[in-house]
This record gives C-alpha cells, sequence and structure tokens, in this order.
C-alpha cells in the first residue's frame, strides 16, 4: 500500500470520528434533551420557561449552529494536518 493512500485512509478515519462525535453530541441534544430527559429539565427554568422546553424549541438550534461551527473548524485543522487544505 503506498503512503498516499494510508495517508488517505487516516483522513477519513479521521472523518469519520469528528462526525461521529459531532453527531452524537447533535442526537444527545435534540433527542435527550428535548424528549426523553425533558421532565426532569422542566424543573429548572431558565429565562422563564422549562429548560426541556427551552432545548426542544430553541436550544436544540443553537447547539446544531455551533457544531457546524466546530465542524468546520475541525475540518479546516485536518486538511492542514494532511496538506490538503485550500
Amino acid at each position: 500500500m503506498s503512503a498516499q493512500s494510508e495517508s488517505a485512509r487516516s483522513y477519513w478515519r479521521e472523518n469519520l470520528r469528528i462526525i461521529t462525535t459531532y453527531m452524537v453530541i447533535w442526537f444527545a441534544v435534540s433527542y435527550g434533551c428535548g424528549i426523553l430527559f425533558v421532565d426532569e429539565l422542566d424543573q429548572i427554568q431558565f429565562f422563564g420557561f422549562p429548560l426541556g422546553f427551552w432545548f426542544a424549541q430553541q436550544g436544540a438550534i443553537y447547539v446544531f449552529i455551533g457544531l457546524i461551527w466546530a465542524y468546520v473548524f475541525s475540518m479546516n485543522r485536518l486538511d492542514e494536518k494532511y496538506d490538503v487544505h485550500e
């Protein structure tokens, strides 16, 4: 196997790790906080609203936007590491 092929495999492996990490975070926040743990989170008030309701309506969106920025940052670092950046 060539060095370039091994580098491409390593790049793809790290890319999948990054994607999986951010997808797990997204799932935990959107499904976990918005559906599974909503009753427990509703005991906490956040800006006058129950926290579970806030996560279901607003918080998951904010976290998703934050994950997009984190993914961009992570991929830029990964591209530089493997010298495939623009």
